[in-house]
């Protein structure tokens, strides 16, 4: 299980124009991610992600030239097994052996950023590795399955006041979930317009569908505080981001003003940050990045502290095949775990980047028994979409 080769590829994959849609984000014409491989002396390959931007499009060359310039010389040669220690070496960098030694980190000056993405993406291909190796699944390597299938929510929503409901609804019929989420925020231009478009959200599916908000970050916490008054009465399963994730002081105070649940974490990097909102009691649901926020090493120690805390856990998966696949084996895992995402937006990475498809059947989707993350990458796709 000696490490060979690192590597890493930006794949960027043009969205056909009738299947974009506009957010804050603006119009995503593109979906991007990067691909890692870390390569055994056995002949073992795994396979990790990671990711640009929390959205669909990013520039992944920094990423995949950190990932070869900067890890792979630290890493060719150890045992891929030995996947804490290789995370605390990348995390602290020159500085590694003080950190391991004394049982305290000595991170490096790029603790955050891609830094950490770069990281979850060589940690998700360690865990592939070793569930490879051993011919088991990763959630087994996590304790085991608390449960062989995991509740998804639909994940989407942009339509107008006028259209969302029947948006909502053609989501819900996809795969019979119970719950679907929507997008509200700055890309509706007014706080009126979010209010009118989760009204009529929750007026066309009734009461029985669980109806979730996400605001990407983009309110005052003023704005916030009266969205949550205006659709108090509209029964919201929970809001997503209220406000910027560099305002961790707002995030606890509109949760201080509103019984609707929040939450938050997809621009978090580290167990530290989410310590960190935990202290200041701001969110309700623990939503980190297993492609940013430090890879399945990392979420595993995030997990600890929601179950800690009395808190949940519902992992961000908008992102591709290998993304996914690694939250789905964290949430069936879980103590915390309650719900996975599955996107409904143009999603290629998700659909295309693995051989074998991801399914929701009664709003239920199966974690994979398959070894490792359970993800067969398509080559042919890969080639055809690898920039540099």
């Amino acid at each position: 299980m000696r490490i060979t080769r690192v590597s890493a590829s930006w794949l960027h994959v043009p969205i056909e124009a009738a299947r974009q849609h506009v957010t804050d984000f603006g119009r995503v014409a593109a979906f991007d991610s990067v691909l890692v491989r870390v390569e055994t002396e056995g002949g073992l390959t795994g396979y990790g992600e990671a990711k640009p931007a929390v959205g669909s499009a990013g520039n992944g060359a920094a990423i995949a030239a950190l990932i070869e310039a900067e890890f792979a010389p630290l890493l060719v040669g150890e045992d891929a097994r030995d996947i804490s220690r290789l995370w605390d070496t990348l995390y602290n960098g020159s500085r590694a052996g003080h950190a391991i030694g004394r049982g305290h980190g000595f991170p490096v000056l790029g603790r955050r950023g891609i830094t950490v993405a770069a990281i979850s993406g060589v940690d998700l291909a360690l865990w592939d590795l070793l569930g490879k190796s051993l011919g088991v699944p990763v959630w087994q390597l996590l304790g085991g399955r608390r449960r062989t299938h995991m509740p998804a929510y639909a994940s989407g929503g942009w339509a107008p006041a006028a259209g969302i409901a029947e948006e909502l609804r053609g989501f819900l019929a996809a795969g019979g979930f119970r719950m679907v989420k929507m997008r509200v925020g700055a890309g509706d231009g007014t706080l009126a317009h979010s209010v009118a478009r989760v009204r009529a959200a929750r007026e066309g599916l009734g009461p029985d569908v669980d109806l979730l908000c996400d605001a990407h970050g983009t309110w005052t916490v003023g704005e916030a505080r009266r969205f949550c008054r205006q659709v108090a009465d509209c029964d919201l399963g929970w809001l997503e981001e209220p406000v910027s994730a560099d305002d961790p002081v707002g995030l606890a105070e509109v949760r201080a003003a509103t019984d609707i649940p929040i939450a938050a974490g997809e621009s978090e990097f580290t167990r530290f940050a989410f310590r960190d909102l935990i202290a200041r009691r701001a969110l309700d649901i623990l939503q980190p990045d297993p492609s940013i926020a430090g890879g399945i090493t990392e979420c595993v120690r995030i997990e600890a502290l929601a179950s800690a805390h009395q808190l949940r856990f519902a992992p961000h998966m908008w992102g591709g095949a290998l993304t996914f696949a690694a939250g789905l084996h964290l949430a069936v895992a879980a103590t915390s775990g309650f719900v996975v995402e599955f996107s409904l937006g143009a999603n290629p990475m998700l659909h295309d980047l693995a051989l074998e498809p991801f399914t929701v059947a009664d709003g239920l989707v199966e974690a994979p028994n398959r070894p490792g993350l359970g993800v067969t990458v398509d080559e042919t796709f890969v080639a055809r979409h690898a920039l540099g």
